[in-house]
């Protein structure tokens, strides 16, 4: 993590001849003259701490200054961020102290990891939330959706698995477009793209819509599927809004194409699109404030983004922390990032979810919820 903000408000003040006390609250460092030093020595401390929270500046460290910097220096860097922006990480991409393993599309940050990858087989039991339980969850959304408060909602819930491979040996055996490991924290194989940066370009490829691929036609079946089509046309014109705040010529190069993704017990098929822009010949001094104006991701959030965040933590009720945030790596010039589903944390918790819409059935979203608990292991 960094801390160069930190210290800079330390020598600051040091130059002044300002004393200065500092105190941590929910991961944000705060640095306080000592004027008001004074008001928090002269009260009982736990009263005039909650009092001088609300006259300083509570805002969390500014990663994003930092990555605008390392762009400007063309300093290559990993980036992780959490779906409430709460607990943002970077390091260096050659730091050797880093706890974060990653290998996005053959672009290591580690060497070695063969010998976690000598065993054959595995097993995996699910243990998901009942259709009752979903059914409450479901219900509330639908409401909200009634009420014209969202046109689509990303509903997510935590399924408890039994699975014979620790998080650091699934990391090195998955076969996935994006992997992501943190020490102690999660697994992640994400085949979602967040955005990708070439060459003074930038793409964007929202997933939604997936189908048991054995189905005879299924391809045909999800491309005409009428909820499908609803769904991911409100997707792709809120990343084609979003793309728009930091890039010009916006435009949606392929619209709904079909893919196909093993599993251990199948294939599933999913739609995506693209959506590219022309970024501004300076975007890499600009790159950590470009990554923080389009989070959270519109694909695993919802339209209207900011009232629809809003209805997502009333109805889960429990903060997603890194689940569908963003990991990601800039190598001096480029980017390339995804959106952190398909996803593990160290407790043994599988989070997945979809997309609900008025048109949506809760047997089919319970179902989703259910297949989308997998490990790509073959």
């Amino acid at each position: 993590m960094v801390h160069q903000k930190c210290n800079d408000h330390f020598k600051r003040f040091a130059m002044q001849r300002i004393w200065t006390f500092c105190f941590f609250h929910s991961a944000k460092i705060i640095v306080v003259p000592s004027r008001i030093c004074n008001i928090i020595f002269s009260r009982i401390a736990f009263v005039a701490l909650q009092q001088i929270s609300l006259l300083v500046d509570r805002k969390p460290i500014q990663m994003h200054e930092v990555l605008n910097k390392w762009g400007r220096e063309k300093t290559p860097f990993i980036f992780l961020i959490d779906f409430e922006c709460k607990k943002p990480l970077c390091w260096k991409l050659d730091d050797p102290s880093a706890p974060i393993k990653i290998n996005f599309q053959g672009l290591k940050n580690y060497m070695g990891g063969s010998a976690l990858n000598s065993r054959s087989s595995f097993n995996l039991i699910k243990h998901p939330i009942s259709i009752e339980a979903y059914r409450s969850k479901f219900n509330e959304v639908m409401a909200n959706l009634s009420y014209g408060n969202s046109f689509l909602i990303n509903l997510t819930t935590k399924t408890p698995i039994e699975i014979d491979l620790g998080l650091e040996e699934i990391f090195h055996r998955v076969q996935s477009k994006y992997s992501c490991w943190l020490k102690d924290e999660f697994v992640c194989f994400s085949p979602e793209t967040f955005i990708s940066i070439k060459n003074g370009n930038i793409y964007s490829y929202p997933m939604k819509g997936t189908i048991d691929a054995t189905i005879p036609n299924a391809r045909e079946i999800l491309l005409n599927d009428q909820k499908e089509i609803a769904e991911h046309a409100t997707i792709v014109d809120l990343i084609r809004n979003d793309l728009s705040l930091v890039a010009n010529n916006v435009s949606v190069s392929k619209f709904r194409f079909y893919e196909e993704i093993k599993t251990q017990t199948g294939v599933i098929g999913q739609i995506s699109s693209e959506i590219t822009g022309t970024l501004p010949a300076n975007y890499q001094e600009q790159i950590g404030d470009i990554l923080f104006k389009l989070l959270p991701a519109g694909s695993i959030s919802g339209a209207p983004k900011q009232k629809t965040v809003e209805i997502i933590q009333k109805v889960e009720q429990d903060e997603r922390g890194y689940y569908t945030g963003v990991a990601g790596y800039f190598d001096g010039e480029n980017l390339d990032s995804c959106v952190l589903i398909r996803y593990i944390e160290a407790n043994n918790i599988y989070r997945s979810g979809g997309g609900i819409t008025f048109q949506s059935n809760l047997a089919d979203e319970y179902k989703e919820m259910i297949d989308k608990v997998y490990v790509p292991i073959f």
